[in-house]
């Protein structure tokens, strides 16, 4: 199975409780030594990469204004950008893939590409991109838009992105360069301008950065909607979602790569990984204490901050006891409406819905020892749920030593886990 590591270069992860964990170094996620440490970590486990969520703003929805977010820290309330972070963990690490997110909305196609390309270059080919195309009013209100834009002109903008940058990275041949000793520095005519006119974007080309090792970056997406998943089909090698039962995985699952072929590409091009925020201990008792512990520590109050700003509505103006209901919102549809389900067959409130969302985000725990959790994820594969999994920890720097200590070995003892890397790029973990 694949795996995954999902940070956020902030105070939180999916867990909104993560900075208050008793385990968690607190202001650590402004040190390089508190990411080095968890890079590391999971290289020692073999995972296929870590990536980092993003968002361009802190959370200004709920009570239209940012002091509630900042003073309950919510998952918006500090995050650093993460791809200078993946430059120095280029440096510290050899083979894990390195993921940023960076947004079609709010880049442009020719800084993003050379950004992306410079960190494949450095990383000897362990780059990847996950695509946002951002949903709330606050990222707007940062960049001069009086409102978001609407959610399909978001993808056919993202769309026209993508054409665009992989024209950018394969403007140079991976043999224009030659550097030979009688002054020829590369051959011309092995780099040809892209000359693109779009919708969205002008750009001549080519770019000013030789063929990197993957050519282009593995892209990484998330999106939940109709529209999302059409635009994962098309472009995406690794779709991160979160659902919280087989029976939903499952019906993902088979929905996206159905998708795929009708975008010309193999089911097996796209590798689905689910979220999952284990909890490992000595005893299944011991594990249960564990999750209670950091689940305790969420705040109805914290999640809604943060379900504001994610469904981009202010949610301060509902009462907490009353059912969500029939809200519409312009944020993550695909999320909301999981949410909404969830809330329905559990007769949860609002209140119910934001503890629910501030343990995790809906991301599905797993409590036992490290032969339970593994039982579980093989099951879940096995039945074809997911290739494999976006762990979330519950606390940092060392949330995911207990699971790389634990759990690893344990599917690398079953053969559902590599012992070793077998490739040098990112694209060749995904593929092994």
């Amino acid at each position: 199975m694949h795996l995954a590591a999902f940070l956020i270069a902030g105070n939180a992860a999916h867990s909104q409780a993560l900075w208050r964990h008793p385990q968690s170094r607190r202001g650590g996620f402004l040190e390089l030594d508190y990411y080095r440490h968890i890079a590391q970590t999971l290289e020692r486990g073999k995972f296929d990469l870590l990536f980092f969520a993003d968002r361009l703003a802190v959370s200004t929805r709920y009570g239209e204004n940012h002091r509630h977010g900042i003073a309950v820290g919510d998952q918006d309330a500090t995050r650093l950008d993460p791809l200078p972070l993946l430059g120095a963990l280029a440096a510290v690490t050899q083979h894990i893939g390195l993921g940023a997110t960076r947004s079609t909305t709010y880049s442009q196609p020719y800084s993003l590409a050379r950004e992306f390309a410079t960190l494949d270059h450095l990383s000897g080919g362990r780059a990847a991109w996950n695509v946002v195309t951002s949903v709330n009013q606050g990222e707007a209100d940062n960049f001069g838009l009086k409102e978001t834009l609407p959610h399909d002109v978001r993808y056919d903008r993202a769309d026209e992105f993508l054409e665009l940058t992989h024209k950018l990275w394969r403007s140079w041949q991976p043999d224009a360069l030659r550097l030979e000793g009688d002054g020829a520095y590369a051959d011309p005519g092995k780099v040809e301008a892209v000359d693109h006119r779009g919708a969205h974007f002008s750009v001549r080309g080519p770019l000013n950065i030789p063929a990197t090792p993957q050519r282009s970056p593995v892209i990484i997406q998330a999106g939940s909607s109709d529209r999302g998943q059409d635009f994962a089909a098309r472009w995406a090698e690794v779709v991160f979602n979160i659902q919280p039962d087989l029976g939903r995985l499952q019906g993902f699952y088979g929905d996206l790569k159905g998708r795929a072929q009708q975008f010309g590409r193999r089911a097996q091009d796209i590798k689905i990984l689910s979220a999952v925020m284990p909890f490992v201990g000595r005893s299944r008792a011991h594990a249960e204490e564990l999750r209670e512990e950091a689940n305790g520590l969420a705040d109805p109050l914290v999640g809604l901050s943060t379900l504001s700003s994610h469904m981009n509505v202010d949610f301060s103006a509902y009462a907490p006891d009353a059912p969500i209901g029939d809200v519409q919102v312009s944020g993550i549809q695909g999320l909301f409406k999981l949410l909404k389900e969830i809330s329905a067959e559990r007769q949860l409130t609002l209140a119910d819905a934001a503890r629910l969302y501030a343990q995790g985000v809906l991301t599905p725990q797993v409590a036992g020892t490290a032969a339970d959790v593994a039982d579980w994820l093989e099951d879940i594969v096995a039945q074809g749920g997911a290739d494999g999994f976006v762990i979330s920890p519950s606390h940092l720097p060392h949330g995911f030593d207990d699971f790389v200590d634990g759990v690893v070995p344990e599917l690398q003892r079953r053969g559902s886990l590599r012992k070793q890397y077998q490739g040098n790029s990112l694209r060749e973990h995904l593929r092994g």
